[in-house]
């Protein structure tokens, strides 16, 4: 079988595979493959130059490290996926559709292919957070000072946030608004 011949092949078995997938429904698997392969290229990256760094792994995530890292992940996911400020990041990939929150906004994923994947991901902090938690990790191995200074302050945005709101909820609860 020639290699033209073989590649049709494999185009077909991918083109049936996603549409039985899909169910009628529109989901980009080619574009989610494609962020798929792209986290991995970074991660092998980054685990390449902590590699060649010869700075030594930890032999396990001290508990501190993991809050700090979990609350800062939080935080860095939320301001670049929902942040009213960051939209301008996000505004080649998503349609702004509304508010959402303080200070957050309500966005969609463009449906053209390729800034579809794109859009979904940069709204969605949960997809977000699995590319934050690894640069944080990274960050700690690499430059753990300012990275543990960069997260304490993402940390304490976290903590000001949460009481901005509480503060917020007791004076609607005190005044009767």
């Amino acid at each position: 079988m020639t290699d033209s011949r073989l590649a049709r092949r494999l185009r077909g078995a991918l083109r049936r595979t996603s549409r039985d997938y899909a169910a009628g429904h529109d989901r980009p698997l080619g574009g989610y493959l494609a962020a798929i392969a792209g986290f991995a290229a970074c991660t092998a990256a980054w685990t390449t130059v902590v590699r060649r760094s010869g700075r030594p792994l930890p032999e396990r995530p001290e508990p501190w490290d993991v809050v700090l890292t979990s609350v800062a992940t939080f935080r860095l996911s939320r301001l670049l996926s929902k942040a009213s400020v960051t939209s301008p990041l996000r505004a080649p990939f998503t349609r702004y559709v509304g508010p959402q929150g303080p200070a957050e906004l309500h966005e969609e994923a463009q449906p053209e292919p390729g800034r579809h994947t794109v859009g979904e991901l940069a709204t969605c902090p949960f997809c977000m957070s699995v590319w934050v938690a690894s640069a944080l990790t990274a960050g700690r191995l690499l430059w753990p000072q300012a990275t543990r200074t960069a997260m304490g302050t993402l940390t304490a945005l976290a903590g000001a946030d949460a009481l901005q709101l509480a503060y917020g909820a007791l004076v609607d609860r005190t005044t009767g608004d």
